[in-house]
């Protein structure tokens, strides 16, 4: 089982980004933490992180053929971008979106979110350990798709 994780705008940031909302740990640390949140549930894992759209829509339609799910954090793009809720929409993999912060307790603006649209499910206000939620969650889906899918006959 494999896995892409994306994450969007300023999330390079991690640690000098407003550290009272997204805490002081590194972008890094939070790619170790993912690493090591899939190894510990046997899965494969590329992570990503994009300030570009247009970069994290092909991200997501290179994952076709190539990635099981998706663990996406879009960032501000969460509130914006119908061309990554499309991209999600065109792979139809199984998707998890996850936001550090909690977005329905901050400004108003922010509790739409577009990419969740194409999502299996949202995971917010977590933390980093939103990410290991998202992990465990889309390797249930998946396991539980592949158990309810009829065998084929050979």
């Amino acid at each position: 089982m494999k896995f892409l994780v994306l994450n969007g705008p300023n999330l390079n940031l991690l640690g000098v980004r407003e550290p009272g909302i997204y805490g002081a740990q590194t972008y890094n640390q939070l790619v170790a933490f993912i690493q090591d949140a899939c190894a510990q549930e046997g899965v494969e894992v590329v992570c990503r992180q994009s300030n570009h759209e247009g970069v994290l829509v092909d991200l997501i339609q290179g994952a076709l053929g190539s990635a099981d799910g998706i663990i996406l954090n879009p960032a501000a793009y969460t509130h914006t971008s119908v061309a990554i809720l499309d991209a999600l929409k065109a792979v139809a993999l199984p998707a998890v979106e996850v936001h550090l912060s909690d977005i329905d307790a901050r400004e108003p603006f922010r509790r739409v979110s577009y990419p969740a649209m194409a999502c299996i499910a949202q995971i917010k206000g977590q933390g980093f350990e939103g990410y290991a939620q998202a992990v465990r969650l889309l390797k249930a889906h998946l396991l539980a798709a592949q158990s309810a899918a009829p065998e084929v006959n050979r």
